[in-house]
Formats: structure tokens, C-alpha cells, sequence
């Protein structure tokens, strides 16, 4: 009898960390994974116009700011995940988690408010940016048939439909936010269409008889654009590229994956530094080699904006990973802000923005 409890508790301790949840077993590798797979998503096709608009100077300098901004609040953040308590050191599981500790009071109510409109808007983007993919597709193979100038109108509301029917499906399946080859799936997609993309830029700079106007400050007032639409753009693009480097609300998620020694804050820091290094030099060659590849006339996504039109199959291939990528980021985005608000088991999720 002695020998069998001493056992089972042996087994409990090895299958559990000490708060009573199951044993973490994240590493390094994984938590950087997970943070590329979080960054880097579909706005990674909007940087060309962002850089377009911004110039050679600019562009690229706000880039390398909110990739130093990312980095620097992400190692404020991950000496939140614990706080002293009942128990020494005891664990934030998840971003809401660290909230209700540090600050407390109506800025619980505030961060939970900013957090689920967030959750609102990205969501709304989702729907729009896969419709707007399967639309490309149909246009791309309307184009390669009947020449680039046809007139290719398609409507993106039956793809919207298409595309809740699809989450109503994928939300019935009992813990989805658990099927850890989503973000394997989901980084795969990411990098293809990102590969295809910048491939295809290189290939169209590379190109016989390639010119087109680019400068240090980008579209050019009075000719390009008028004086406010230039303050304008600016702006959007700056948001764009801000947009991009946007993981901090799963930060906590990701990091609340690691193994409890070498400590969390340590690991997630070096993590973050991969992560966003990794992201960054992927950003600066898609905005910059698409900017020289299409100028100030650069489209706000060159593969649904018909930036390129052949090899067509291959522009197809984008979209469809692009549609992928968002539908499984779309439901376990979803999950992951309903299950993680309130505390219940939020381990090895697979994260996608």
C-alpha cells in the first residue's frame, strides 16, 4: 500500500507542474515557432505599399522601431507572468491573468473591453482577407483565359458565407484549440505565401526592361497623391506596419507553454529576441524588394491586388494557402481569447495572427 501511493504521487509530481496543471513541456525552439507563427501573417503582403508610401528612409526605419518596440515591451511583459502571492511566485496564465495581478480594478474591466474588440476587429479582417483570396483565384483564372484587361467581376459575400458556414463546422469540434498541428499548419501557409510573394518580386526586379519610380520619400505629392492623402497614408501605413508586429495578447499564452526551469521569463526573452529577429528580416525583404519591384504603385496586397498575374497557378497556390491559414487563425484565435479569459486550460495552443 505504502509502495502504490508512494508511486502514484511520484507519478502525479512527474505528470504535473506544482499548481496542479499539467506538466508544461515548451523549449525554446517551440516558443520561438509560436511567436513567428503569431507575427507573421497576411499584413506581411500589405509592407510593399506601406514602404511605397513611407519612401526608402522612412520605411524601413519605422520597421526596425516597432520591431525594437515589440522586442523591448515583450520582455516587460514576460517578468509579469509571475507574481508573488499566497504562493511564492505564483503563475499568470493568461494576458487578462497578469492584468487582474499588476494593476487591478476598472483596468481589469478596460484591458478585457481593448482585448475583446481587438478579437472583434481581427476577426472581421479575417473573413474579408480569406473572401478577398478566393476571390483572387476565381479573377486569377478569369485572367490567364481572357486576357488581363477582361472585365472580372466576382462578389466576395458568397466566400464570406462560405467561410462562417466553414467556422460553424470547425467551432463544433470538442477541443480544437488543443490540435497542436494547426500551428505547424499554420506556419507552413505563412511562409508559402510569404516565399511566393517575395519570390515573385525578386523575379519582376530581375525582369528585362524593369523600371519603375521609387524615391526616399515615397508617392510623391502633386503627382502620385495630393498633400493630405500623403499625411493620410502615412499614417495607415505606419498602423499597417504596427499591426504586423501585434502579438502581445498572447504573449502570456506562448509563454505559459514553457518548461518551469530554466525560468519562463528568461527563456521567453531569448524566444522574443528569435522571434521577432526571424520576422523582421522576413518584413524587410518583402517590403522593401516589393517596393522595388512595383514602385509607388505598389498595391495594397500584391497577390489578391493583382500585382502579378502569371504564372498564374502559382498566384493561386498563394491565395489558397493565404485562405488556409486565415481559417484556421480565425478559430483558434477565437478559442484562444474565450478559453484563456476565464482561466481554464490554455496549454499548447496552437497560436496564429
Amino acid at each position: 500500500m505504502y509502495m502504490s501511493t508512494e508511486l502514484e504521487s511520484g507519478d502525479v509530481q512527474e505528470n504535473f507542474d506544482d499548481d496542479g496543471r499539467e506538466k508544461r513541456t515548451g523549449t525554446l525552439l517551440t516558443a520561438s515557432a509560436h511567436i513567428i507563427t503569431a507575427v507573421i501573417g497576411s499584413g506581411v503582403l500589405s509592407l510593399a505599399w506601406a514602404i511605397a508610401q513611407l519612401g526608402w528612409v522612412a520605411g524601413p526605419a519605422v520597421l526596425f522601431a516597432f520591431s525594437f518596440i515589440t522586442y523591448f515591451t515583450s520582455t516587460l511583459l514576460a517578468d509579469c507572468y509571475r507574481s508573488p502571492g499566497p504562493v511564492s511566485a505564483e503563475r499568470n496564465y493568461t494576458y487578462m491573468d497578469v492584468v487582474r495581478s499588476h494593476l487591478g480594478g476598472v483596468k481589469v474591466t478596460l484591458c478585457g473591453i481593448a482585448q475583446y474588440a481587438n478579437l472583434v476587429g481581427v476577426t472581421i479582417g479575417y473573413t474579408i482577407t480569406a473572401s478577398i483570396s478566393m476571390v483572387a483565384v476565381q479573377k486569377s483564372n478569369c485572367f490567364h483565359k481572357n486576357g488581363h484587361e477582361a472585365s472580372c467581376s466576382i462578389e466576395s459575400y458568397p466566400y464570406m458565407i462560405i467561410f462562417a458556414v466553414i467556422q460553424i463546422i470547425l467551432s463544433q469540434i470538442p477541443n480544437f484549440h488543443k490540435l497542436s498541428w494547426l500551428s505547424i499548419l499554420a506556419a507552413v501557409m505563412s511562409f508559402a505565401y510569404s516565399s511566393i510573394g517575395l519570390g515573385l518580386s525578386i523575379a519582376k526586379v530581375a525582369g528585362v526592361g524593369h523600371h519603375v519610380k521609387t524615391s526616399l520619400t515615397g508617392v510623391v505629392v502633386g503627382v502620385d497623391v495630393s498633400e493630405s492623402e500623403k499625411v493620410w497614408k502615412s499614417f495607415q501605413a505606419i498602423g499597417d506596419i504596427a499591426f504586423a508586429y501585434a502579438y502581445s495578447t498572447v504573449l502570456i499564452e506562448i509563454q505559459d507553454t514553457l518548461r518551469s526551469s530554466p525560468p519562463e521569463n528568461k527563456v521567453m526573452k531569448r524566444a522574443s529576441l528569435a522571434g521577432v529577429s526571424t520576422t523582421t528580416l522576413f518584413y524587410i525583404l518583402c517590403g522593401t524588394i516589393g517596393y522595388a519591384a512595383f514602385g509607388n504603385k505598389a498595391p495594397g496586397n500584391f497577390l489578391t491586388g493583382f500585382g502579378f498575374y502569371e504564372p498564374f497557378w502559382l498566384i493561386d497556390l498563394a491565395n489558397i494557402c493565404i485562405a488556409i491559414h486565415l481559417i484556421g487563425a480565425y478559430q483558434v484565435g477565437v478559442e484562444n481569447s474565450i478559453c484563456c479569459s476565464d482561466s481554464r486550460d490554455c496549454h499548447d495552443i496552437p497560436l496564429l495572427q
